[in-house]
């Protein structure tokens, strides 16, 4: 987010507890604003928030004000159905009447959106490095597939915080043996410097029989956000890369079983995920996505097995087709 310009951050450690909280407190006692946006429905952020000097407060509507946070705030969104997250919180651009375009009426995403964050010179440098030229955010951001310039790339980033939510190293092999050998595809696994990260990616690297680049802990998210600019496409459970592809423009192969798309996936690739939250549901609940609480998430031992490598190469396989489509025309 520091890549956003005029924008002074004023940043909290929640890792330092309450030290950090009366920290924080003092450093904005001294500031006024016009209006705060709360965006964050943990107790601790309503804590942040009351220290916040700002007439007006707004924040989510009563359903969604999980832990309290109505007591904090002066204005509310409109209430919203069984809505993605990201147009949860599109209702604050909605609620402050800002030209941004809304769902239409048959649930499809908002279109034209556009994140534009300024890349800085070694990020670009190091995805050039990879795969090629690559263009900034602001000139892909909204495509739904389509050609990059550079070699064609699958990134696979293995692993989610969570998890359960994670996919089998030797799955991920095997997708990118197909990557590779049927479309000529280069394949690099990225992630943070974790130990469970590294160990994911050694166990794709021995389980795949061809090349995969492996550049787990190498790189800054600035850099992973160039890189994910300049691939073709990126493979990933539920994850924060998943969301950082959306803004630049790349179309997400994502994995889902433990958590619904519907309300948290990629919000421009929704159709090209894998999505078995539904079968999830029935094994390990016996229910159905429409009778679960909206929040529900299925992070059980084996749920992510419901996914086969077919599911995932099949999506792969479509989005390439559109793609080759595309730059046919």
């Amino acid at each position: 987010m520091r890549l956003l310009p005029e924008v002074d951050f004023i940043t909290f450690d929640k890792r330092a507890g309450l030290k950090g909280l009366l920290a924080t407190r003092r450093e904005l006692a001294a500031r006024q604003f016009d209006l705060l946006l709360h965006l964050q429905v943990a107790f601790r952020a309503s804590l942040l928030a009351q220290a916040v000097r700002a007439p007006v407060k707004l924040g989510f509507d009563r359903a969604r004000a999980r832990e309290g946070q109505w007591w904090f705030t002066t204005h509310r969104t409109a209430p919203q159905g069984r809505v993605h997250v990201l147009d949860s919180l599109m209702a604050f651009a909605d609620a402050l009447d800002l030209p941004i375009s809304t769902t239409s009426a048959n649930g499809q995403p908002r279109t034209g959106l556009h994140w534009n964050l300024p890349l800085p010179p070694d990020a670009t440098a190091y995805a050039a490095s990879l795969v090629g030229e690559v263009q900034s955010p602001g000139q892909r951001s909204g495509q739904r597939s389509g050609q990059r310039s550079g070699q064609r790339t699958l990134v696979i980033s293995p692993c989610s915080s969570h998890a359960l939510r994670n996919w089998r190293p030797e799955r991920y092999a095997a997708v990118a043996d197909h990557a590779v050998r049927v479309h000529g595809m280069q394949v690099i696994v990225c992630g943070g410097p974790s130990e469970l990260e590294r160990a994911m990616a050694d166990k794709i690297g021995a389980a795949a029989t061809v090349p995969v680049q492996n550049q787990v802990g190498k790189d800054t998210l600035p850099q992973l956000l160039a890189l994910l600019g300049s691939a073709t496409a990126l493979l990933t459970p539920d994850s924060g890369p998943a969301h950082m592809a959306t803004m630049v423009g790349t179309p997400v192969i994502g994995l889902y079983a433990a958590t619904n798309p519907e309300r948290s996936g990629p919000y421009l690739s929704r159709e090209w995920c894998v999505n078995r939250y539904a079968a999830a549901a029935a094994q390990f609940l016996q229910a159905t996505p429409d009778s679960l609480p909206w929040t529900t998430k299925i992070e059980r031992p084996g749920v992510m097995d419901l996914i086969t490598v077919s599911d995932v190469t099949e999506r792969l396989d479509a989005l390439l087709a559109v793609a080759n489509g595309d730059a046919a025309q």
